[in-house]
């Protein structure tokens, strides 16, 4: 049976831990409407960006650029956005997980004997993503990038994607990362970067219905040819700060889990001493009326 001081020291200890999830999940609450505040000012970008290419949708000219282009799958990209600190819940086991579901399935989806290449964003997700083994997978890290980097070394990275899609090294690049919905809700999302899908595009200009007359100098092609690789960096640049917004709201509802149950088992442990303290005490009454009565 536990002693008095026993469970006076795991009192305590539950206490210090309940106190330390607690700011936690302030910390990480406060860190949660940053980034959702990041995408509320990251909206009026992208909705110029996509105005703009509504305008040139909208008219009849056929465009032609590298970045929509189709060719044949030979080698895949996948950005996996993961969370370098733990303390998240399945935030990064529900990552990895998918991964290699789409890993399992990767000749029904891209084709016979293609070779993928995994770009894990994320210390966590970079350490499960080092111990996939699979025929035609390999992992390239970049030392500059985590989900702490800056909006230069997003751009850079977004930049050298951009360019060995253009160079012919990747004929396809994928993004994997948790969407944020709400604190309570996160999609895990798998999309595609590049090639461009056009059908995307146009599907967006229709929602956007943008049938106000432009007229486009030098010509629509070029406009829309120097437009298309702002579109590709705003798209890394939501997906990134989405990833970032879901992460924390991971962690506050694994910290607020975590402060539940602190507070359920003080209550128990509580109760426990209460009983036990009790007990004491009535035994050393019983101790002193039985030495009262053999006198």
């Amino acid at each position: 049976m536990s002693t008095l001081r026993e469970l006076k020291s795991r009192i305590g200890s539950v206490a210090s831990t309940q106190k330390t999830t607690s700011a936690m999940k302030m910390i990480s609450s406060a860190k949660m409407h940053k980034f959702t505040g990041q995408l509320q000012r990251l909206s009026p970008y992208r909705d110029m960006v996509q105005q703009t290419l509504s305008h040139l949708l909208a008219t009849d000219v056929e465009f032609v650029s590298p970045l929509i282009a189709e060719r044949e799958l030979k080698h895949v990209g996948i950005v996996v956005f993961g969370s370098d600190d733990g303390l998240c819940g399945a935030f990064n086991i529900n990552i990895v997980k998918r991964l290699q579901e789409l890993l399992s399935t990767a000749e029904k989806t891209y084709g016979k004997g293609v070779e993928i290449t995994l770009f894990p964003v994320g210390r966590k997700v970079v350490k499960s993503v080092r111990k996939i083994v699979a025929d035609g997978v390999k992992v390239e890290t970049t030392d500059y990038m985590s989900t702490r980097s800056s909006s230069d070394d997003l751009s850079r990275f977004t930049a050298m994607l951009r360019e060995r899609f253009l160079e012919g090294e990747l004929d396809r690049v994928d993004l994997l990362y948790m969407h944020f919905k709400s604190t309570s809700r996160q999609v895990l999302t798998h999309e595609q970067l590049l090639p461009v899908s056009y059908e995307a595009l146009s599907q967006e200009a229709d929602a956007s219905q943008a049938n106000s007359p432009c007229i486009f100098e030098p010509d629509a092609n070029s406009i829309f040819n120097s437009v298309l690789p702002l579109y590709v960096r705003s798209l890394m640049q939501d997906v990134f700060t989405q990833s970032s917004a879901s992460e924390q709201a991971a962690r506050v509802m694994a910290m607020q889990t975590a402060s539940d149950n602190a507070k359920e088992l003080l209550e128990t442990l509580n109760l426990e001493y209460n009983k036990l303290r009790q007990q004491s005490i009535t035994t050393e009454l019983l101790d002193i009326l039985g030495g009262q009565v053999e006198r």
